[in-house]
């Protein structure tokens, strides 16, 4: 009996590191998406692309911009395409993903350059995007952005 035992506790010490490096493994791809999806969304928002964020979001979206207004995913939507602002540049300063499960939280900078009304805009700007995974897509469900103030 100790014998076997020993064996079936053997196996499970052998076995724990596989399981690990499974579940980081999978965790690790969720965030390489969500990262693309990140970036993605930043390229369609700055090119007004409605179709493309329309895929990225999802249909429960609550977006508050760094001016304090919130917009469902109609609003957003309307926004990307009817904004006074051309962005030249979107791009993140960088990134953390964090993935629970189906669930995963993203925060960083991103910084926006372009012209609104005839006049040049750098925007630097500190974001919250909360992505849920629903029948293996994810979509973002709520994304907040602070306006990071020039010195």
């Amino acid at each position: 009996m100790k014998k076997s035992l020993s064996l079936v506790l053997a196996a499970l010490v052998l076995c724990a590191p596989l399981c690990a490096q499974d579940k980081s493994a999978t965790a690790s791809n969720d965030e390489i998406q969500i990262k693309q999806l990140e970036r993605a969304w930043n390229e369609a928002e700055a090119r007004h692309d409605a179709k493309a964020v329309t895929n990225i979001v999802a249909d429960t979206l609550t977006y508050i911009d760094f001016d304090g207004s919130v917009m469902n995913k109609e609003q957003y939507i309307r926004d990307v395409t009817q904004t006074t602002y051309q962005a030249d540049h979107l791009y993140d300063e960088g990134l953390t993903v964090t993935v629970y499960g189906n669930a995963a939280v993203v925060t960083g900078i991103y910084r926006e350059t372009g012209t609104s009304k005839g006049k040049h805009y750098t925007h630097r700007v500190r974001f919250t995007d909360t992505w849920i995974k629903q029948g293996g897509v994810w979509r973002c469900a709520a994304s907040q952005s602070t306006l990071i103030q020039g010195k």
